[in-house]
Formats: C-alpha cells, sequence, structure tokens
C-alpha cells in the first residue's frame, strides 16, 4: 500500500497549482486593463503560460496514471470516497479543458498563440468571431468553476489536516509526516 506520493507527483502537483495561481490572476488582472500594447504583452505571457500548463498537466496525467496514488483513509465513507474522486476528476478535466478553450478562442479570434514570442502553434480552428466570443465566455466560466473546485479541495485537505487528524495533507506536504 502507498502511503504518499512520489516525489514527482508532489512536484508536479505544487509547480501546477503555482502556475494555476499565478496565470488566473493574470488572466483576472489583464481583463480590465484597457486596449494598450501592455495588454497585449500580459495576453501573450498569459497564452505562454497556459500552453505550457497544458503540457505539466498532460505529464501530470501520464504520471498518475503509471503510478499509484496513496490509498484513502479506511474511515471514508463511500460518499466521502465519490466526491473525493469526482473533485481530483473534475480537477484533472478542467486543467485540460481550460488551455483548450483559450487555444480553440485565439484561433476562432483569429489571433494565433506563438509560443515564447518564437513558435507559432497551429490555430484549431477557423476564423470565427461568434464561436471565438462563445469560446472566450467558456474558458472564462470553466477557470471560475476551476477556483472554486480548487477552493474545495483545499477545503477538504484541511479538513482532513485539522479536522479529522489524518495524513491525507501529509501525503502530500512530506514535511507534516510524523514518521
Amino acid at each position: 500500500m502507498t502511503h504518499r506520493y512520489t516525489s514527482t507527483a508532489i512536484f508536479l502537483h505544487w509547480l501546477v497549482a503555482l502556475g494555476l495561481a499565478g496565470t488566473f490572476a493574470l488572466g483576472y488582472y489583464m481583463e480590465a486593463l484597457p486596449f494598450s500594447p501592455n495588454k497585449l504583452k500580459l495576453i501573450a505571457w498569459h497564452k505562454w503560460a497556459g500552453i505550457t500548463l497544458l503540457a505539466l498537466v498532460v505529464v501530470r496525467v501520464v504520471w498518475r496514471l503509471t503510478h499509484r496514488a496513496p490509498s484513502l483513509p479506511s474511515d471514508m465513507g463511500p460518499a466521502s470516497r465519490l466526491a473525493a474522486h469526482a473533485g481530483h476528476a473534475l480537477l484533472y478535466v478542467l486543467m485540460l479543458a481550460i488551455p483548450l478553450t483559450g487555444w480553440l478562442a485565439s484561433s476562432a479570434q483569429g489571433v494565433s498563440v506563438v509560443l515564447f514570442g518564437v513558435w507559432p502553434l497551429p490555430d484549431l480552428l477557423g476564423k470565427s468571431r461568434e464561436l471565438g466570443t462563445a469560446l472566450q465566455n467558456t474558458h472564462r466560466i470553466l477557470n471560475y468553476l476551476l477556483l472554486a473546485v480548487v477552493i474545495g479541495h483545499v477545503g477538504a485537505a484541511l479538513q482532513h489536516h485539522f479536522v479529522k487528524k489524518d495524513t491525507v495533507l501529509a501525503r502530500m506536504l512530506p514535511f507534516l509526516s510524523k514518521q
């Protein structure tokens, strides 16, 4: 039985978490800015971060599929187990869907994604203003849904640590381990 995540899984978890927080914050900040060269630069950085996160999440999914996660605590009931598995599945789906909808929106809006200003990525769709707007709105909504799921994820981890006093959080933060 596995008692904690691998070092690679822990590293990818926290790297993606920091990347998501930064990319979300940048997206939220730049939305309110007036159109300017600075806003265009921030949009490019946001796209670069999103594509980089997409690649990291794919690596993370592959790692997760090839390395067993620690078992859930034996005292967790069926509803709690279902909620934990559903929450994790939703996190992965959103972490993949959000950058893809951003890339699709850029393609539909006729604004190619050029990774790091050097590597042009293929447009995934033909130009369509209406579709671009719909995809941009979907991208925004999915980001707020991810924020809600992450808040639930963090809340559940803190509840396990401070209320249930089990090792669920320590599996992802080994310095909390009492071993």
